[in-house]
């Protein structure tokens, strides 16, 4: 089984990514989280792997990181949600937003990534509650998700507006607002636009 690739992207769509390894090409199947994470054609990438094997068929799902691996993993243990859902689900929602979404049995949050009706969400929150609690994610990604002030709120539209997207947006203005505590609209973007541009 595969359980990691580290190799060069030299295919990369929504669809699916194909890393080269020694002149071996692997297509991987990956979230959206990890897709807008991944540098350009080219460029170096180490992915964690969870294969599926069938009779006609062996598929990789490639993640950036481990949280993102271990909620896919559990995700696909419930019953009648198979890997393109799991997929999907990171793509809508972060390890940490489905971590607190879960804790919170947060139905209509889960519901709300296209494909999961809310009797499938709920079923997730049923079957997964006690599992994610026990969870040790990484501190940029663990429930719940802080409370999201007014200027912070600004600051995240304006980037959406601007075209930057929300993951790495809302990563950036968290880490400005931890290392600097800055209190004026145009301080805060100034700050995130450098970020996200260095």
């Amino acid at each position: 089984m595969f359980a990691k690739l580290s190799g060069k992207l030299i295919h990369k769509s929504t669809d699916y990514l194909v890393i080269d390894i020694g002149g071996v090409g692997y297509q991987v199947q990956a979230p959206l989280s990890t897709y807008y994470e991944l540098g350009e054609e080219g460029s170096d990438v180490s992915l964690r792997i969870h294969t599926i094997v069938r009779e006609d068929s062996i598929t990789l799902y490639g993640f950036l990181t481990e949280d993102e691996k271990i909620i896919f993993t559990h995700v696909i243990q419930v019953s009648g949600i198979g890997p393109k859902t799991g997929i999907g689900l990171l793509s809508g929602l972060s390890a940490g937003e489905f971590v607190d979404a879960v804790i919170r049995e947060d139905a209509g949050r889960i519901s709300g990534v296209p494909g999961i009706g809310k009797k499938t969400a709920e079923r997730i929150i049923l079957e997964l509650k006690d599992k994610v609690k026990k969870l040790s994610l990484s501190p940029n990604s663990s429930g719940p998700v802080p409370e999201v002030s007014p200027l912070q709120e600004d600051v995240l539209s304006a980037l959406n507006n601007l075209g930057y997207q929300k993951n790495k947006a809302d990563k950036a203005v968290t880490e400005i607002i931890r290392e600097y505590c800055p209190e004026r609209f145009d301080d805060l973007l100034r700050k995130a636009l450098k970020k996200l541009s260095g």
